[in-house]
């Protein structure tokens, strides 16, 4: 309740209770106001590498064959949950306590009592995509969380690749690989320079390029066709960009019944997704 609508007994009776605290905490009867905690910074990463954290991340890491692994740092109890023999882990490891890897990470990582230190997967290029059928393209998708997101729907149903701009784009990171559970080592990710010409070199390969916007001509699912699907989704707030708009080839919208129009994009990547599966049977 505001000033302005209380009357003078409520607010006589609340700086009373006010005075009883002080002089409370002033006696020592109850305890200093806490300030909120800080959030500290970890160690930045060796020149060239990147740190991921995570169980499902850092298994998934040691088990890809095209990772480069530098170090493994774990606690005892998280090796155990790894289910991993130290002497077939192809990089040195250091058994540690969880207050090293908060230390390394910051504070703000939920490391789950485990940190690699590998080098980034190297992208691929459109020419790899011969026998793809399904992929995603995301339009300057800024947030690492988002990506992550994505790429792990793009892991569940069995996407070929995943494509981003090599601007505008997050690079490889823990959070990135941390929100994707593991999915960045099954799912290949490409980078392209140019997306316009991107989307149109994948339509002359035979793809249908489909891209998601609430004022789309179309339902989504009329807009399925053909035997090879490009999905586009555009960042959050402002969508695809005018120049991808106009490049796709058809333009449709996710109908929702609710009173909630639009979604997050890795939610709305997975409806996508499952449509698409459901196309190509």
């Amino acid at each position: 309740m505001s000033d302005d609508t209380a009357s003078p007994k409520d607010t006589h009776y609340a700086k009373l209770r006010r005075a009883h605290r002080d002089r409370k905490r002033a006696d020592g009867g109850l305890p200093p106001a806490v300030a909120p905690r800080q959030a500290r910074p970890g160690k930045p990463s060796p020149a060239g590498r990147i740190r991921l954290y995570g169980l499902h991340s850092v298994a998934a890491a040691i088990a890809n064959p095209k990772r480069k692994l530098h170090r493994l740092l774990v606690t005892r109890n998280a090796l155990a949950r790894l289910e991993l023999d130290p002497a077939a882990i192809p990089c040195p490891v250091e058994i540690v306590e969880p207050k090293l890897l908060d230390a390394e990470l910051g504070s703000e990582a939920v490391h789950q009592g485990v940190m690699l230190e590998a080098d980034p997967l190297i992208p691929g290029r459109l020419a790899g995509l011969s026998d793809a059928t399904l992929v995603l393209v995301l339009d300057q998708v800024t947030d690492p969380h988002n990506v992550g997101a994505v790429f792990r729907s793009a892991a569940a149903f069995a996407a070929d690749a995943l494509i981003t701009t090599a601007r505008h784009s997050p690079q490889e990171s823990g959070v990135l690989a941390k929100a994707a559970s593991g999915a960045l080592e099954h799912v290949p990710h490409l980078e392209v320079v140019n997306l316009a010409e991107a989307l149109a070199e994948l339509s002359a390969q035979g793809f249908q390029t489909i891209g998601l916007d609430s004022e789309g001509d179309e339902p989504y699912e009329a807009s399925l066709a053909g035997e090879r699907i490009a999905i586009v989704l555009g960042a959050e707030g402002k969508g695809l960009r005018q120049k991808t708009r106009t490049t796709v080839d058809r333009l449709a919208r996710l109908d929702m019944p609710g009173t909630i129009k639009s979604l997050n994009v890795s939610n709305a990547a997975a409806i996508a997704l499952y449509a698409a599966r459901r196309h190509l049977g």
